[in-house]
């Protein structure tokens, strides 16, 4: 497996345009005009601002929003000193990452220089074009060094990630595990495997939350960091202890807390049998780490434990810290991260933790734990990370003094925090988060497609779901050889053979019952089960041989519509089923609805589709804000169309009084909350439209294509909502990599379904 996805990794960065950043203007410029604004002459006015206030230089230019990624690649990951050249694919994904968490723009920088001096020259004079700088991939202990001197003699900013950012959510979980077990920082015994930039810069932040020296042991290849220990740098120095202890299992005895940045699976069961009561371990190595969970669990259940590996709770991950503390400190123009920055962020990350959990995350990730022993902190995903740890960085520089540009009303701050939380395009994240959590059975009506097997070998490696294909045998083995896929029949997915399926008699009688009284004959029953796979998809799904149905990947979507409308049908109380697709674009998450069935609906039918489109959008995290579109703008059009969307409003407006919804409006309109309040400032809707709900099939589907191809969106679906079962009928133009995406959906679906039929069965 490690082989393809490294195939895959490697298809990935070379898609045209390769690598995975680019440069794009922010500013208009079509026209002569704009171009003399951009540049000569007008350009001059903003230079000359700048002489007179440098300050300015984050109003008129990128710098205030922008941090230099600067590396020379001496200790990548875990891939070690492979140069600055091999590093640059590692800095482009940091700098994605700073643009999709926290809406921050990287220039990746990647400096051919060991020398110290000569490597803080280079940085230092780069001054002028940041606001910031993340230092990465840096060996010790020349990472201190560096970062040291530079923040002494630059006026932004410097930050080493490697070290701090580790350290900040390290003292997080620790801070919130010690509240869980009663414990105090200055009484804890620490024992640290691992003595480089990320291990010390841990030791260095727990001293801060209060954690005393004295009670600290450190361990290195060498063994116990003591005094008097040969080639020891002055910063393993700070924690060397008079003690003849010289390995770790002479000093894990008593230990309250654990923290290893080491090696895999140094620390040993009989050592966490003598730890003391309730022990921490943050067992860090990755992939595998200094101990797994289950072995230290097996010899003492009061453990608390958390790894930097997704697959168990408490992961620590630098991205729950690195975009929003420089968010912060961007946003009031500070001069450095401090102490007092740091320790903010520390306090804010663990207070999210004990947070009630939010029905925006319950919505995205499903039935989360709240603060507990599996939950000392957030997922990284969560979207109230940025609301909470940007503010108090930036409070934190303020009140320790190195604001430059403080901020006067911290609400409004707040608020336009909240609307960069849906930009970032990651917000399928909790969708696959949840189904892998709990795989479902989805059938695949297409089995035999090429798409859909590529599709379906991400979903076994991914662990999705549990597919099951619909084809023949043999053309089924044959396309996996051609396209050397790694799948196998029973061991990855279940094969229903259409030629030969000893359930095929059960199938087109269940098929004829059905259908009998609308001209289907028994061999037309018997022709139509064997030769149209989405049938057979339906009828599995309907017999609970399936917990979710995707088909349509070949084939007029109004066809396979037709055959889960006639074997499935609609949910209680639905009139009809629905589409709905969500576009992620530069600006935010936008959906539509109905792109695919609906011709000509009614505005109870559109009230409807506004209805259960809401719902999905919510499982996807997001609070629907539903705008419903037409020529008219509040009442400027008497038009018939325009009359029946005003009536579907009114509808809502009294049936849903909780709904945040407006219309009829146009859709400028309701992407503007400028020009929205302008025209009519009563409007039910706050902030941007996300939901759009259009007036007629054309509106919708030629809106939605269009805005796909011109803001170069990601697009998802389409969603059928209203269905009786989980089933999503898919178009022939979905790439494998929508297909994913879509048996994701239907498996959170199934999981839906499944928890609602339980609910009413005890009802």
């Amino acid at each position: 497996m490690a082989d393809d996805l490294q195939k895959e990794a490697l298809y990935y960065h070379r898609m045209h345009p390769a690598g995975k950043l680019s440069v794009q203007a922010t500013k208009p410029l079509a026209n002569q005009r704009d171009l003399s604004l951009a540049y000569s002459p007008g350009v001059a006015a903003a230079c000359n601002l700048i002489v007179d206030d440098p300050q300015e230089a984050a109003s008129v230019t990128a710098r205030g929003n922008l941090i230099g990624v600067i590396s020379n690649g001496t200790a990548v990951l875990g891939l070690g000193p492979i140069g600055p050249l091999a590093s640059k694919p590692v800095m482009e994904g940091k700098a994605v990452l700073f643009k999709k968490f926290a809406g921050i723009d990287v220039f990746d920088i990647e400096v051919d220089e060991t020398d110290v001096d000569k490597f803080c020259n280079v940085v230092e004079a780069l001054e002028p074009t940041f606001g910031g700088i993340n230092l990465e991939d840096i060996k010790a202990p020349e990472c201190f060094e560096i970062e040291k001197r530079l923040r002494e003699r630059m006026n932004i900013p410097v930050f080493h990630d490697d070290q701090h950012g580790t350290a900040i959510i390290v003292a997080a979980a620790i801070y919130n595990g010690l509240e869980i077990v009663a414990k105090k920082f200055e009484d804890v015994k620490i024992v640290c495997s691992g003595a480089g930039a990320a291990a010390l810069a841990c030791l260095n932040m727990l001293v801060s939350m209060g954690a005393r020296r004295e009670n600290i042991t450190v361990c290195d290849i060498d063994g116990v960091v003591y005094k008097g220990r040969e080639q020891m740098d002055p910063y393993k120095e700070f924690y060397a202890q008079d003690t003849d202890a010289r390995t770790l299992a002479d000093v894990i005895a008593g230990a309250d807390v654990f923290m290893g940045l080491s090696a895999p699976k140094v620390l040993k069961p009989e050592m966490v049998e003598g730890m003391a009561e309730n022990p921490l371990i943050l067992a860090l190595a990755n992939p595998t780490p200094e101990i797994l969970p289950e072995e230290a669990l097996a010899v003492r259940p009061d453990v608390i434990m958390a790894t930097g590996r997704s697959d168990y709770p408490n992961q620590v991950n630098n991205v729950l810290c690195f975009p929003f503390i420089f968010r912060g400190a961007l946003d009031v123009g500070a001069t450095e991260i401090n102490e007092a920055m740091k320790v903010a962020c520390v306090k804010a990350i663990a207070a999210l933790a004990r947070k009630e959990v939010s029905d925006v995350v319950a919505n995205a990730y499903g039935e989360v734990r709240g603060f507990g022993r599996d939950n000392l902190i957030p997922k990284p995903f969560d979207p109230r990370l940025i609301l909470e740890v940007a503010p108090a960085v930036a409070k934190a520089a303020m009140d320790s003094g190195v604001a430059t540009r403080p901020i006067e009303d911290f609400d409004k701050y707040r608020q336009q925090l909240t609307g960069f939380v849906y930009r970032s395009g990651t917000v399928m994240k909790p969708i696959f988060d949840k189904a892998i959590e709990n795989p479902k059975r989805v059938v695949y009506a297409e089995g035999e497609e090429e798409r859909v097997l590529r599709a379906v070998q991400v979903v076994v490696d991914d662990g999705i779901a549990r597919p099951i294909l619909i084809g023949r045998r043999a053309v089924v083995l044959d396309r996996i050889e051609k396209l050397g896929l790694r799948l196998k029949i029973d061991r990855d997915f279940e094969l229903c053979d259409p030629e030969n399926d000893p359930r095929f008699r059960e199938y087109w009688t269940i098929y004829h019952e059905m259908m009998g009284r609308s001209g289907v004959s028994i061999e037309y029953a018997k022709v139509v089960v064997r030769t149209r796979t989405t049938v057979i998809g339906a009828i599995m799904l309907s017999r609970g041989e399936a917990d979710a149905l995707i088909c349509g990947t070949t084939g007029l979507f109004s066809k396979h519509l037709r055959h889960v409308k006639e074997i499935i049908g609609t949910r209680d109380g639905v009139r009809d089923m629905s589409t709905i697709n969500m576009l992620v674009l530069s600006k935010g998450v936008v959906f539509m609805t109905d792109t695919h069935v609906s011709k000509d609906p009614t505005s109870e039918e559109l009230a409807e589709m506004a209805v259960l489109a809401a719902d999905e959008v919510q499982r996807f995290g997001i609070k629907p804000k539903v705008a419903l579109l037409s020529h008219s703008n509040f009442g400027s059009s008497t038009h018939e169309s325009a009359i029946k969307v005003r009536k579907a409003v009114e509808i809502l407006q009294r049936e849903y009084p909780d709904m945040e919804v407006d219309g009829e409006m146009h859709a400028d309109t309701a992407l503007n909350a400028e020009l929205r309040d302008t025209l009519l400032p009563g409007a039910r809707l706050e902030g941007d439209a996300n939901l759009m709900v259009m007036p007629s099939l054309d509106a919708a589907n030629i809106s939605y294509n269009m805005v796909k191809m011109l803001g170069d969106g990601l697009s998802v679906g389409p969603i059928l909502v209203g269905s009786a079962l989980p089933a999503h009928v898919l178009t022939p133009s979905l790439t494998a990599r929508g297909i994913v995406n879509m048996t994701a959906i239907a498996v959170v679906d199934a999981q839906t379904h499944e928890r609602n039929a339980k609910v009413k069965g005890m009802k």
